[in-house]
């Protein structure tokens, strides 16, 4: 099935259900998307004291994290630049990618400290840079 046809059988069958067809995500996003989070690496929270260290790639501007398993509601994260050695901000991190830290030049080196004591419960992250 050609995908010119495989659009249009879904628009199709959008109309007959009443609904209107998705816009397409534009190439230029579903490639800054892929690369970014392509390239995410998995940690476990309480492996170590700090994730790292990384360095920051050309693949995003910002530092993401999110939570893709374990019992755990939520982890706090910052971002601890090598240069200063002191966390950024401190950000509630969930099952959706969140940004703990925003243009970040390419080549940076970090750490990623484990936040609170999760108390028992578990959690795997994934961190994209």
């Amino acid at each position: 099935m050609t995908t010119r046809f495989a659009r249009a059988s879904l628009v199709a069958l959008f109309v007959t259900l009443g609904l209107a067809a998705p816009a397409p995500l534009s190439a230029s996003a579903a490639t800054a998307a892929t690369s970014c989070y392509g390239g995410a690496v998995t940690v476990h929270y309480g492996d170590v004291l700090d994730f790292g260290p990384y360095r920051t790639t050309s693949r995003c501007t910002d530092i993401n994290m999110r939570m893709t398993g374990g019992d755990a509601e939520y982890v706090v994260a910052c971002v601890k630049f090598e240069k200063t050695g002191v966390c950024n901000h401190w950000t509630r991190v969930g099952r959706s990618w969140t940004t703990i830290a925003t243009d970040v030049l390419d080549g940076t080196r970090f750490t990623v400290p484990n936040g609170v004591d999760l108390e028992g419960s578990s959690a795997t992250l994934q961190i994209a840079f």
